[in-house]
């Protein structure tokens, strides 16, 4: 059979139907493009705990591998500020603080081996609904957590000193206590914060100036026109020149259980992370969205970063406006990029050698502003109280567990706000309210109009094993009032469904009824349900002519059984 290309490998066909009018700006979006992946690499790449100069080869080789296997146009790939924490939780966990570096940067590229294999497999096997397992309110608290877990471990950075510390009340503790020992190095300060007020006040005021780029070229002079380093502000250093030898991942067995839940953890998130921002870019371009697709592109990215001392990667919202904004029309801008990264550490490694370690500092610490949305939980707190509990909860766990368990916490209270809402569905008596069509919530109408005998009753949810006993609690509640009902019909559009065990209470609960006199009604049944029903052998306690399609046919079955009319309250 013959292989699809165009489903695939995208790039093939990208190639083929590729204008030559598109070339000088996607060389030019290429160009300006890479002002901002090389500062950004290497500052996430520390963020990660690696050295600065694997960042710059991630860079390379994701936006080399996605350009052949990506499906969108202009997204843009690389390391990621929402992904360095968790690399570092990672390597932490397994070589501990100060680990030789080549340890780790092989660990990194093991990881991001995992989370390639696991990208791809995802998409191979369409599981894209994956990344609903992080609600809106659990990721806006994880990604407040996030970003003030960022801010902290970039502090001491910024002020020129260095701490020993795991999490974030530890590395609160350690950068307050070397303020106060006197650590703090003033020239670093000073570079750094001027680095910062650069990047915010050109993003806020000046969006189409480079701002991560203005404060490297800046700050590097500063350090050559000042002799900052002299001063005891530390700068990068010569990077390597040329490119990393090809390398198979490898990892011990004792190492693979911790790598698989980091490798599963960043995974969901850059799941989440793509598929939200190859939404928002799609929409704006006139593509549509191939989430599987978008799983193997990111996977293959991964995969071949791997291969060359890189570390996991993700999707950019920054980089994608900034090559949008360029004029960005393929994935020829992301190649370009990467080629320009390739001859400056051929030809200028050196280049960068006095970029002040503050700086760096700087730009991911500009980035974690960027994930903070802080408005968001104000709107979550007007709006919706319980979903500001949980996105809060999220945000505490992302801050005093780790950001390792805080994903797991996110994930958890997304996937139990689910189940709540299952458990305890909203529940309502009707009534004819005056002035308004149809049976409408007697709460919300108290002056609604009833049928003495008869009870309309509404359930939220499908019926099953979760919320079955909070039914039938609820139905025996209307059941006992005074005087009792002759009637209680379920207004049952909304259950979508309904179980095994959900049937067996509906019987015990129908001939509990019976014994009371009391009949149980169902109208708006879907025909699914109904096929269940009859499949479940219901209608062997509950009379088959109870089942009626509309609220409006029951009630008047029931008006004609009983010859009553309507009265108010």
């Amino acid at each position: 059979m013959a292989i699809d290309y165009r489903q695939w490998v995208p790039g093939v066909q990208a190639v083929r139907d590729y204008r030559a009018a598109w070339l000088p700006r996607d060389v030019v979006a290429g160009i300006v493009l890479t002002t901002l992946l090389v500062p950004q690499g290497m500052a996430y790449a520390e963020l990660a705990g690696l050295p600065p100069i694997t960042g710059l080869y991630t860079t390379i080789l994701c936006l080399l591998a996605y350009a052949v296997f990506g499906p969108s146009r202009i997204l843009v790939l690389g390391p990621d500020s929402s992904l360095g924490p968790m690399i570092a939780a990672v390597l932490v966990g397994l070589v501990g603080m100060g680990a030789d570096p080549s340890e780790s940067v092989g660990l990194a590229s093991m990881l991001a081996l995992m989370t390639g294999v696991l990208l791809a497999a995802a998409g191979v096997a369409k599981l894209g609904f994956l990344a609903d397992l992080l609600s809106r309110p659990t990721q806006l608290g994880y990604l407040n957590g996030l970003a003030l877990t960022i801010l902290v471990s970039q502090l001491p950075k910024l002020f020129g000193f260095s701490i020993e510390g795991d999490g974030l009340i530890e590395e609160t503790a350690g950068f307050f206590s070397g303020v106060a020992a006197g650590s703090t190095v003033p020239a670093a300060v000073a570079v750094g914060l001027f680095g910062l007020v650069v990047i915010v006040l050109l993003r806020r005021f000046a969006p189409k100036v480079p701002g991560v780029l203005t404060a490297v070229v800046l700050s590097i002079a500063a350090v050559a026109v000042f002799d900052l380093s002299e001063r005891g502000v530390q700068v990068v250093g010569p990077l390597p020149q040329g490119f990393p030898p090809f390398t198979l991942p490898s990892a011990s067995w004792s190492e693979l259980g911790i790598l698989a839940v980091g490798a599963f953890g960043i995974t969901l998130v850059s799941l989440t992370d793509t598929i939200s921002t190859s939404s928002a870019f799609a929409a704006r371009t006139g593509q549509e969205v191939r989430g599987s697709q978008e799983m193997v592109g990111i996977g293959a990215a991964n995969v071949a970063a791997s291969f060359f001392q890189g570390f996991p990667v993700s999707t950019s919202g920054s980089r994608t406006a900034v090559a949008e904004q360029a004029g960005a029309r393929t994935q020829l801008t992301g190649v370009v990029g990467a080629a320009a990264i390739g001859l400056l550490l051929i030809l200028a490694p050196d280049l960068l050698r006095n970029l002040p370690q503050p700086t760096l500092a700087a730009v991911v610490i500009a980035a974690a502003l960027s994930l903070a949305d802080i408005p968001g939980m104000a709107r979550l707190w007007r709006r919706r109280r319980i979903e500001f509990i949980l996105a809060l909860a999220a945000f505490l766990g992302v801050a005093l567990l780790g950001v390792l368990p805080g994903i797991g916490v996110a994930v958890a209270l997304s996937v139990l706000n689910v189940f709540r809402r299952l458990w305890w569905p909203y529940m309502a008596v009707l009534g004819r309210a005056s002035g308004v069509s149809g049976y409408h919530d007697i709460s919300q109408y108290p002056d609604a109009e009833r049928l003495p005998g008869l009870i309309l009753f509404r359930f939220d949810a499908p019926l099953i094993f979760a919320n079955a006993r909070a039914f039938r609690d609820q139905i025996r509640e209307l059941a006992a009032a005074d005087p009792p009902p002759t009637w209680i019909v379920i207004a049952a559009e909304p259950i979508t469904d309904v179980d095994t065990t959900a049937a067996d209470v509906l019987e015990e609960l129908d001939l509990e009824l019976n014994e009371k006199g009391i009949s149980l009604v169902f109208a708006e049944l879907k025909s699914p349900v109904l096929e269940k029903i009859d499949r479940y052998s219901l209608t062997r306690t509950i009379n088959p002519d109870h089942f009626f399609p509309t609220i409006e046919d029951a009630v008047a079955a029931y008006q004609r059984q009983h010859g009553t009319d309507w009265s108010r309250p």
